[in-house]
Formats: structure tokens, sequence, C-alpha cells
């Protein structure tokens, strides 16, 4: 099992347990033993497995994540400021947090776009079907009654004749595209270069920037509960929700501010990571000593604002390709039917 695989729920779910097991008085290898012992998934108990052959050498369990190369750079990073600083059982529970957010915003995207892609295939489909199959049985139908269909309908139908003419060079493309997909799904490499070049042409836009964004105070928010000061927890966040050369830029800047002795609300501020009102927020709770409440509610508004963008954009998706597809495939029955209907009342009267 590759550190790829390791989900952000499977991730959520080891790093609740070690923080329970460690609040409970329970020392990280009697946990892990335990784990071992419960654990029934095959790749699930190799790698506890490996965690409890590091720390039964005495090792601590940030050592445990980075031998076992499964977990991500950040996590190990983290769990081992946590051990640093004294407060490894609420470094656990924020990553906890952090990788259930991450989790929940991966599945609400996935879910969001599944419906109106296979609805988009659908009616393309139900659409190259009429052009091409059924348009020529009606010009059939209309060559036998000695007339021709409409000049619309005509030109529906030499498009499907050429598509059908090209529908090798489809066929390709789509191989291709399959090709490319199946190869970024299995090698990391290529599926971490094509993210990148994304991110460097769209990653700054829209809902891109926001998730961007919103993938930004999680770390944050994460760095300084586990005891970073405010630089480093900065530094340690724009290290793993960055990938596009104008976040990095932002995230750059934000860093700059605080070098040069701003606080953490304005050079996040001026950095354009979160809003005024929100920066007003952090000022009071930096005041006030709740840095890192003030972060988590920021980070908690800014994840909630991102679901509600995406189910909004979703419920604008769907039926705008309903309507679109409708009216294509009324205009294409409506130029075939309405010159048949005449023909049909002409030999009628």
């Amino acid at each position: 099992m590759r550190r790829k695989n390791l989900t952000n729920s499977y991730l959520s779910t080891l790093c609740m347990e070690f923080s329970m097991l460690l609040q409970a008085g329970i020392t990280v290898s009697d946990g892990v033993r335990m784990m071992l012992e419960d654990e029934t998934d095959k790749d699930g108990k190799m790698i506890v497995k490996t965690l409890l052959d590091t720390l039964e050498k005495g090792e601590p369990l940030s050592a445990a994540l980075r031998d076992s190369a499964f977990f991500p750079s950040y996590m190990v990073n983290m769990v081992e400021i946590g051990e640093r600083t004294g407060r490894l059982p609420e470094t656990l529970s924020s990553l906890a947090a952090h990788y259930e957010r991450q989790d929940h915003l991966a599945t609400s995207i996935k879910n969001a776009a599944l419906y109106p892609v296979i609805l988009l295939i659908m009616m393309t489909a139900v659409v190259i079907i009429l052009i091409v199959q059924v348009l020529p049985i009606f010009n059939d139908v209309f060559a036998r009654l000695g007339t021709k269909m409409s000049p619309l309908a005509e030109s529906f139908m030499r498009f499907g004749v050429w598509l059908r003419g090209v529908s090798m060079v489809v066929a390709i493309v789509f191989c291709v595209i399959f090709v490319v997909a199946f190869l970024a799904w299995v090698i990391p490499e290529i599926r971490e270069g094509i993210g990148k070049a994304f991110k460097n042409r769209f990653g700054t836009r829209g809902i891109l920037g926001r998730m961007a964004s919103t993938h930004f105070l999680s770390a944050i928010t994460l760095a300084l509960a586990s005891g970073l000061d405010t630089e480093d927890g900065i530094r340690m966040a724009a290290s793993i929700s960055g990938g596009s050369k104008a976040v990095n830029e932002k995230q750059e800047h934000c860093a700059r501010l605080l070098r040069g002795g701003g606080t953490l609300s304005e050079a996040m501020h001026q950095s354009g990571i979160i809003s005024a009102r929100d920066g007003r927020m952090l000022a009071i709770g930096s005041r006030s000593g709740m840095t890192d409440s003030a972060m988590a509610e920021i980070t908690r508004r800014s994840d909630e604002s991102l679901q509600d963008e995406i189910d909004r954009i979703v419920g604008r998706i769907e039926p705008t390709l309903v309507i679109l597809t409708s009216v294509v495939v009324g205009i294409i029955l409506l130029s075939v039917m309405l010159p048949l209907m005449g023909i049909m009342t002409s030999i009628g009267g």
C-alpha cells in the first residue's frame, strides 16, 4: 500500500484514535498494539504493524510515521512539532479535524460534479443519436414523398454525416483522454504534473481560488493549534496548500508582511487570504489571546461558504444543461415534424 492510497478519511480516523488513546493516558506503543489487535483490514494491519515495529524500538510516533513511508510529510512534521511542544494530543485532534475537512470537501466536489457530468454525457448521446440515426430516416421519408426536409433539419443532418465520417478520430481522441486519465490515476508524478499545470492556469479563479484559500486557512489553524509560532505556521501551511504560482505569491506576500512586523490579521487581509470582516475577528482574537479559536472559526466559515458556493454552482449547471438540451432536441424535432405535418395535412385535404 503506497502513501498516496491513504485517504483523508483514514488519516482523520487514525489521528483521532491516537488522540483519544493519549488523552486516556495510554502510551503510543500500547495504543498501537491495541489497534493492531482490533484491525481487520489487511492493508490497515500492515500499516499499524509497521508503526509498532518502530515504536517498540523506543522511537517517537513521528519517527514511526516517517519510517513507515505511508503518511504525508505534513502529518509527520505536525506530529513532530506536537511532540516538541508537549501538545501531541491536541495536535492529533487538530489533524483529525483537518483531514476530515479535506475529506468532506473532496467528497462534496466529487458528488457535485458526478451528476452534471453524467447528465451531460447522456444528453449529448441523445442529440448525437438524433442527428446521426433519426434524421437520415426522416430524410428518406421526405424523399419518398417527393419533397425535402427544412433547411435547418438538413443542416443538422449534414453535421451528423460529418460527425459519422470523423467518428474514428473522435474515438481515438476519447481513447487518448482515457489513457491519460488512467495513467494520471496510477502514476502520482503524472497526476501531480497535470494538477500543477491546471492550478497554474485556473488555480486562482472562482471556486478554485476559494478552495486554495480554504485549504490554506485549514492548514494555518492546524499549525497554530500545534504550538507553532505564527511565521512558522504560515510557512508550514504554504508548503501544503500552494501549487499555483499566483497562490504561492499570495502566501509569500503574507509571510513578508509578517516578517516586516505586521500582525497576522493585517498580513492575511492585505494579501487577500481573508476578508476584512474575518480580519477584524482575527485581530480581536489575537488581542484577547484567542488566536487559535478565531482562526478555527474563520476556517469553519470559509469551509461552509465554499460548500454553499459549490451547491449554488451545481444548482445552476443542472437546469442549464436540461434547458439547453431540451431546446436543441426540440428544434431538431420541430424542424422535421412541422414540415411533415404540413405534407400530411395536404394529403388529407
